[in-house]
């Protein structure tokens, strides 16, 4: 069997349908200018790829590699009747559906088809996952979020497209049947401790399972607020933004102590921005000044021209003021969630607490925008 590999040429062509027409019309295989690829292993991709820095990106090491146990989100098949904006009488479960958009799940695992309770199991406790997506077929690398509770299939990732992924940081034991003396009650992380190890040696610290204030040490919570920074950094996104679409991201290994606390702390910061849990979310900018019945019609981003902000209408005559137009504009995997979150409760109701926390989605991506700045004056490897 020949190991000779077939010639491949590649021709783009943009435009209207009837232009398109008029150059295949006017045009033969001899006359089009094809460029030659030479696709590689493993993946053969028939179209032109600027492979620059694969060397160096390959140097890190992946998620689904640190994590040692991961799934796709949960797939109800049915939620209409399983997912709600309320909660439900029975085996109710909170459920990161979309950015910032919990809702409650039926988590009954006779009705929702792929509840993936192997690994979301140990989502129903006191833990936290790191989301992200195997490829990105309509976008660059933006996929990427945390949840600290059961999450769907398409949380960061658009229907049909791409699929959301849960990494979970910790591992509980079973609950059920007699315990065996070399059995642990204890949660214990959900890490490769090959590559944990790496790590420690990268930055002369100890690995310690949970968060200590023991000098020295560094956490499971640690690595996770690491990983959010890199992978929060717009240069890293576009440096190797064609790997990052291809397959789960990497991460480069720390060079230094120093690197890898100030990465820690601004991905820690993004993460308890993002789980809505850091004061600075309740820090407002925005104001919403008008009386009516707060129905949600067709939202709409109105620019003031002043300081790059706008209002944001939910019906012909109620807004929030003072939006960053960044924030309305602001992309988390293949949503905008300060569009997505309003067109979801079309038709809705929003009560005082809906309209508190769409206040605080916009906190939140306005900080996130700044903070990724703050990541790019630091060097990642």
């Amino acid at each position: 069997m020949s190991k000779n590999k077939a010639q491949i040429f590649h021709f783009d062509l943009y435009g209207k349908r009837e232009d398109k027409y008029n150059f295949l019309n006017e045009n033969t295989l001899a006359s089009v200018q094809w460029t030659a690829l030479q696709p590689d292993e493993p993946n053969f991709f028939f179209v032109n790829k600027n492979m620059q820095g694969k060397e160096e990106y390959e140097k890190g090491f992946k998620v689904d590699e640190l994590f040692n146990v991961n799934t796709s989100g949960i797939k109800t098949h049915d939620d209409g009747n399983l997912v709600s904006f309320i909660p439900f009488t029975e085996k109710n479960q909170r459920y990161s559906y979309r950015p910032f958009d919990v809702r409650f799940i039926n988590y009954d695992l006779q009705k929702v088809q792929r509840h993936r309770f192997s690994v979301m199991k140990h989502m129903l406790q006191q833990n936290i996952s790191l989301n992200t997506c195997r490829q990105q077929s309509t976008f660059d690398f933006q996929h990427i979020f945390i949840s600290n509770c059961l999450v769907d299939m398409c949380e960061v990732s658009l229907q049909t497209k791409e699929t959301t992924y849960s990494f979970p940081l910790y591992l509980y034991p079973e609950s059920g049947g007699q315990q065996s003396i070399e059995q642990t009650t204890e949660r214990l992380p959900n890490l490769n401790i090959k590559i944990v190890n790496e790590i420690a040696s990268k930055i002369g610290f100890t690995f310690t399972n949970e968060k200590e204030t023991t000098e020295n040490t560094f956490a499971p919570i640690d690595i996770l607020d690491y990983i959010y920074a890199v992978l929060h950094s717009p240069t890293y996104r576009e440096q190797y933004k064609e790997f990052l679409k291809i397959d789960f991201p990497r991460v480069p290994y720390p060079k230094d102590a120093d690197t890898f606390w100030q990465l820690v702390k601004l991905g820690g910061a993004i993460r308890q921005i993002h789980l809505l849990e850091s004061p600075v979310v309740e820090q407002y900018i925005t104001q919403y000044p008008k009386d009516g019945d707060n129905v949600v019609g067709k939202p709409r981003f109105v620019s003031t021209l002043l300081n790059a902000r706008g209002k944001v209408y939910i019906n012909d005559t109620q807004y929030f003021d003072n939006v960053p137009q960044v924030a309305w504009e602001f992309y988390i995997g293949g949503y905008q969630p300060a569009q997505k979150w309003l067109k979801d409760r079309k038709d809705r109701t929003l009560e005082f607490e809906d309209i508190l926390h769409y206040q605080k989605i916009i906190v939140a991506l306005t900080e996130t925008d700044r903070l990724m700045k703050e990541i790019d004056k630091i060097e990642v490897e």
